[in-house]
């Protein structure tokens, strides 16, 4: 009788736990990045230099195909632009209280490493063409094994890779306009621990989810000049809806649980669409001042549905099936403030300020996303020796308000865990572009 109860008690812990997993896998982890939530903004160091204000409204060079595809009509000769940006993540653990040992070093997000590449051509002076690589989502986070709260996330990535063609049109001396299909390959996985050392001779049971799809989107762009002096623009990305495919995988689990398996699993998620929109003045020869917002509809992220497939009948009997978990995220605006200045004709100077409120409230946040409202301050230049190269470099600097992240223990397998968590990260982007 003990051992079928615990038989029972178990498999209502593991269903619970793998409904919190499964949403986790795919929608969380530490932020490293200059944007909020699981948007990146690393697509271009021309940009960072203003805090990414102005980039709807400003074709810098051929990276305008992320930023507004539209710009590609002000590039007058075709070019060739790439770079990288490296980032540096802190994330401070304080006032831990939980109901496990373990340790709780922090700093479990690795040095990252996200490229960007983008071609441009003109056709004639009414239409332009180009080809755009890059990252609009991707996060890690990589918790030491020890890690006390390895119960609700020891690890985990989320990360989209995004090819564009794209098009734009002269409507008129004022108006241009253009966009492109994307297609978008993204990739998850997530591992978590299971305080299973009660039923397995002290040994806890590591999940793991894995999942990827590939799936298409599209962005647009408007941009205006009303006069030599003043530009606006407006760009539109697209939501785009996958399709994950992979599985769910436990290592180590009590053999009488009879869930030693790997399970089919397909999770139907929409990455949220935003809108851009800037303008751009240039005051003299010398000054340029960028203001920009943007609007990201985080609301799609609301709730979770996971479907698992070849689960035991003791498994379907559990509510392995079909999981599911609510997430409550809300749509944000984000604001940003850039200047430029014209140094010499080979030197620019940028810097720039912005604000990044967070899509989860305290009551939902979780310890795979313990972001809070962000700011960030950036300094840029760009060195031209001549007119067919441009160098950009780029420097920011983020900090997140603290975040308090409460977690308890609805499996009865997540020892509850509670703590402080202080975000900051330091951000270099290079880039060269070369017109040819």
């Amino acid at each position: 009788m003990h051992q079928k109860h615990c038989v029972e008690s178990a498999h209502r812990q593991s269903s619970a736990w793998l409904r919190a997993a499964a949403a986790a896998a795919l929608v969380g982890s530490s932020t490293t990045a200059l944007a909020n939530g699981l948007a990146l903004n690393e697509q271009s160091a021309s940009s960072a230099g203003t805090a990414y204000a102005g980039r709807s409204s400003s074709a810098l060079d051929a990276s305008t195909i992320y930023g507004n595809p539209a710009g590609l009509i002000r590039l007058r000769r075709s070019e060739a632009s790439g770079g990288a940006a490296v980032l540096a993540v802190s994330d401070d653990i304080s006032d831990v209280e939980s109901t496990a040992s373990g340790t709780n070093k922090g700093d479990s997000v690795p040095t990252a490493v996200i490229p960007f590449a983008y071609l441009s051509s003109p056709i004639d002076e009414r239409l332009s063409v180009g080809l755009g690589l890059y990252v609009p989502f991707g996060l890690v986070n990589d918790y030491e094994n020890t890690f006390q709260g390895r119960y609700f996330g020891s690890y985990s990535k989320t990360q989209i890779l995004t090819l564009q063609p794209t098009i734009a049109y002269r409507l008129n001396d004022h108006v241009s306009i253009g966009g492109g299909p994307t297609l978008n390959h993204f990739d998850a996985k997530l591992q978590n621990n299971l305080a299973t050392g009660n039923l397995n001779n002290g040994k806890e049971t590591l999940v793991t989810i894995k999942g990827d799809d590939t799936a298409v989107g599209f962005n647009i762009g408007l941009l205006v000049d009303f006069n030599e002096a003043t530009s606006w623009g407006i760009t539109y990305h697209s939501k785009v809806s996958y399709e994950l495919k992979g599985h769910t995988t436990l290592s180590g689990a009590p053999d009488f649980l009879d869930l030693n398996e790997k399970y089919k699993a397909k999770v139907d998620l929409d990455t949220p669409e935003s809108v851009d929109t800037s303008i751009t003045h240039h005051f003299d020869d010398r000054w340029t001042g960028y203001l920009g917002t943007t609007w990201t509809r985080w609301s799609r992220f609301r709730k979770f549905e996971a479907v698992n497939s070849n689960v035991s009948p003791l498994g379907q009997a559990a509510g392995l099936g079909q999981v599911g978990e609510e997430l409550n995220w809300h749509d944000t605006w984000s604001t940003a403030i850039g200047a430029s200045y014209q140094l010499n004709p080979q030197w620019l100077l940028r810097a720039g300020y912005a604000y990044d409120p967070a899509p989860v409230r305290n009551a939902d946040r979780s310890l795979r996303i313990p972001v809070a409202n962000r700011k960030s301050v950036t300094l840029g230049a760009a060195y031209s020796p001549n007119s067919d190269v441009t160098i950009d470099a780029a420097y920011g600097y983020l900090w997140d308000s603290e975040a308090s992240v409460n977690q308890s223990n609805d499996s009865g397998l997540q020892p509850s865990y509670s703590a402080k968590f202080k975000n900051s990260a330091s951000g270099l982007a290079v880039q060269l572009t070369y017109r040819y």
